[in-house]
């Protein structure tokens, strides 16, 4: 399958490169993962969901990806898990991200919004950020 018809798979291996890359954001957190193991240590970073929808123009095939990133923390009160946030949103918005097989065209912050899982121990904290993703396939 070409990257071209989905360009999810290549695009979520640059966004856990580009996190997992950084000095910073490794001090922060015990690890980005997409699917967490079990008994995991707080804090981590989760690349979650994605949406993509066609972004075509005249000769040229492109993609919007709308991909939420999830922050989780035990820490007490949200003081973490939004510095941690704070990171991720440096290393991404508005920056140069490179992705096998296509061509990068922007990354913009889109959203967050903080969360507190009510469940027993009740102590978890939870960020999501929204980021929308352009890309393009290459030309020539």
């Amino acid at each position: 399958m070409s990257t071209a018809a989905a360009p999810m798979a290549p695009l979520q291996a640059a966004v856990h490169a580009l996190l997992t890359g950084d000095a910073e954001l490794s001090g922060q957190i015990t690890g980005v993962h997409d699917y967490v193991p079990e008994g995991t240590a707080y804090p981590y970073v989760v690349i979650g969901e994605a949406i993509e929808t066609p972004n075509n123009r005249h000769r040229g095939l492109g993609r919007q990806t709308v991909l939420t990133l999830h922050v989780w923390s035990q820490y007490r009160g949200y003081g973490e898990a939004l510095a941690i946030g704070a990171r991720v949103m440096a290393l991404l918005d508005h920056q140069p991200l490179t992705i096998t097989g296509l061509t990068h065209v922007s990354t913009r912050y889109e959203m967050g919004q903080t969360l507190t899982d009510p469940e027993p121990p009740g102590d978890i904290r939870h960020l999501v950020h929204r980021y929308r993703i352009t890309t393009e396939q290459p030309t020539g």
